[in-house]
């Protein structure tokens, strides 16, 4: 994914437009569509039968009307729930989609940031059936892995070199900042937003690297963020965070 030459950074939706609709729903990747994201970020893990499910927690307690672990369900099972109902009314009914719906959706007409969230499994074949979806798509120019398991980068990087990868780095990580993140094979890195410097953004331009930053909502670390020349910004209200840095 080569660099554009834009005045500020590309806005990238956190699980989509997750202040104004249920997070990692098609609801919010439409939402933030409609709002002119440059692209959107989502989480994507498998269920018992192996479906790629969009959702970010390892059980589905938090965001819909049911419980247990995505890996114990069935997509039949997950399904049938409800992502929508615990957001608010506007949105009862909204269910947990397939990456492959939201291919369908925006793909082509967006970037996605797609997260391999197999941290409980990190020797499954999540990374290789992402790859053959996004092959399937044809959105290899379009798509960005990211994840903070290392080993699916490589994997990734093994099946298809052309798609590109983003080392997510916890907080406060300075290792993975650092010296040690430069052995993984990456194209872009993505810190928390508080551990972003303006030597680290040089750093990684020298190397012909890029660094996308989560999740930013305050304005006052917009513009700083802006101003150090970050690529890309993740942020839950992509709208919002547009007008700051448009100074409107």
């Amino acid at each position: 994914m080569e660099s554009e030459e834009k005045p500020f950074p590309l806005i990238y939706a956190h699980r989509g437009a997750s202040t104004l609709a249920p997070e990692n729903t098609l609801a919010a990747f439409q939402l933030a569509l409609l709002a002119g994201a440059d692209g959107i970020e989502l989480d994507v893990m498998l269920s018992r039968d192996k479906e790629l499910v969009v959702i970010h927690d390892a059980t589905v307690d938090r965001t819909t009307d049911g419980t247990g672990k995505v890996a114990d369900l069935p997509m039949a099972a997950l399904r049938e729930l409800d992502a929508g109902a615990r957001f608010g009314g506007d949105f009862r009914g909204e269910k947990l989609p397939t990456l492959a719906e939201v291919f369908e959706a925006v793909g082509g007409k967006m970037r996605i940031n797609v997260e391999l969230k197999n941290y409980a499994h990190p020797l499954d074949d999540l990374t290789s059936r992402v790859i053959a979806l996004t092959e399937r798509f044809q959105l290899e120019d379009s798509v960005l892995l990211s994840s903070f398991n290392p080993i699916n980068l490589s994997k990734a990087r093994r099946l298809n070199p052309n798609i590109c990868r983003g080392l997510l780095v916890s907080p406060g990580d300075r290792l993975m900042l650092g010296g040690v993140g430069r052995f993984f094979p990456y194209h872009a890195l993505h810190p928390y937003y508080e551990d972003v410097a303006p030597e680290l953004t040089a750093d990684l331009h020298a190397r012909g690297k890029q660094l996308n930053t989560w999740t930013v909502d305050d304005p006052e670390a917009l513009l700083r963020l802006r101003a150090w020349g970050v690529d890309g910004i993740i942020c839950n209200n992509p709208s919002a965070a547009r007008a700051v840095l448009e100074g409107r």
